[in-house]
C-alpha cells in the first residue's frame, strides 16, 4: 500500500481560504435573491438585510411586465441555433485544418487565432453596416449570423487542439472499411470530440444567453427582445424599478445556472484533454 499524504495545517488553511473566496463570489447572488423578494422601500433603505417578509408578488409582476415567456422563447431559440451551428461548423473547420496540413490552412488558423484578440468595439460600426447591407438587421437571423462570426475563433481554437489528440490510425481504419471523409467525421471523430464539444457548447451558451450588447444593436422590435433586453426596460433615466428588475434577473439567470451546474464537469474534461497532443 502506498503511503497516504498527511493532512497538513497548510492544506487546512488553504481550504479555508478557498472556502472564503467562494463565499465572497456568492455574495452578489445573496443580494440579488434577498432583494428580489422585498418591497421597493426596503431595498432602498436596507439592501443587505434578509427579507422580513417575502413578497413573491414581485416575481408575478416581473413575469407579466417583461412578457417573460416571449423573452424566454427568443433567448432560447437564438441561443440554441447559434450554439449548435457554432459548435458544428467550428468542429468541422478545425478538423479540416488539422488533417489537411497545408499552408492555406495554417494561415487560416493563424487568422482565427488573431481574431480572438481584436476588440469588438473596433469592429462594431463596420459590422452593423455589413448587417444593414445584407438586409438582416432587426432580425433573429442577423443576430445568429453575428454570433457565428464572433464565436468561431475561440471555438475553432479549442477544437483544433483537441483534434490533434485523436489518433489518425482510427480514421484510417474507418476509411479502409469503406467510410467517406464525411462519414469518418460524423461517425468516428465527432463522438470522440464529445468532451470539447460540451465545453464549447457550455461556454457559448453562457455568452449568448447573457449577452446584452449585440441584441441591443441588432434587435429593435419589442417582440424580439431577449431576456437581458426585457430586463433593461426597467432601468430608465430617472427611475430604476429594482423591485421588478431583480426578480426578472433571477428568472433570467436561473435556466443558464441550472444548465451550467449540470454540465460543468465537461469544461475541465474538455480543456484537460485538449491540452494533450497526440
Amino acid at each position: 500500500m502506498g503511503m497516504q499524504k498527511k493532512y497538513s495545517g497548510r492544506l487546512f488553511i488553504t481550504e479555508i481560504l478557498m472556502a472564503l473566496v467562494a463565499l465572497l463570489f456568492l455574495v452578489p447572488f445573496y443580494f440579488l435573491f434577498a432583494n428580489s423578494v422585498k418591497p421597493f422601500g426596503d431595498i432602498m433603505t436596507n439592501s443587505a438585510s434578509w427579507p422580513a417578509v417575502f413578497q413573491w408578488e414581485n416575481y408575478t409582476k416581473a413575469w407579466e411586465l417583461t412578457r417573460f415567456p416571449e423573452a424566454f422563447a427568443n433567448s432560447f431559440g437564438i441561443t440554441l441555433v447559434s450554439v449548435v451551428l457554432m459548435a458544428l461548423f467550428a468542429a468541422m473547420g478545425a478538423y479540416q485544418m488539422v488533417r489537411s496540413d497545408t499552408t492555406f490552412n495554417k494561415v487560416l488558423f493563424f487568422l482565427f487565432v488573431a481574431a480572438m484578440v481584436i476588440p469588438f468595439q473596433s469592429i462594431m460600426i463596420p459590422l452593423l453596416k455589413v448587417i444593414n447591407v445584407l438586409g438582416v438587421n432587426n432580425s433573429r437571423t442577423g443576430l445568429i449570423l453575428t454570433y457565428l462570426g464572433l464565436g468561431a475563433p475561440m471555438s475553432v481554437f479549442l477544437f483544433h487542439g483537441f483534434v490533434k489528440s485523436i489518433p489518425l490510425e482510427i480514421e484510417e481504419a474507418a476509411t479502409v472499411d469503406g467510410c467517406t471523409r464525411i462519414t469518418v467525421f460524423f461517425r468516428v471523430v465527432l463522438p470522440m470530440l464529445k468532451p470539447m464539444l460540451m465545453t464549447v457548447i457550455i461556454l457559448n451558451c453562457l455568452w449568448v444567453w447573457n449577452d446584452y450588447l449585440l441584441p441591443s444593436l441588432i434587435l429593435q422590435k419589442p417582440e424580439m427582445r431577449t431576456i437581458p433586453l426585457a430586463t433593461y426596460a426597467f432601468f430608465g433615466q430617472y427611475t430604476k424599478q429594482w423591485d421588478i428588475a431583480l426578480p426578472a434577473l433571477v428568472l433570467g439567470i436561473t435556466p443558464v445556472i441550472i444548465f451550467f451546474l449540470l454540465l460543468q464537469r465537461y469544461i475541465v474534461e474538455g480543456i484537460a484533454a485538449g491540452s494533450v497532443k497526440g
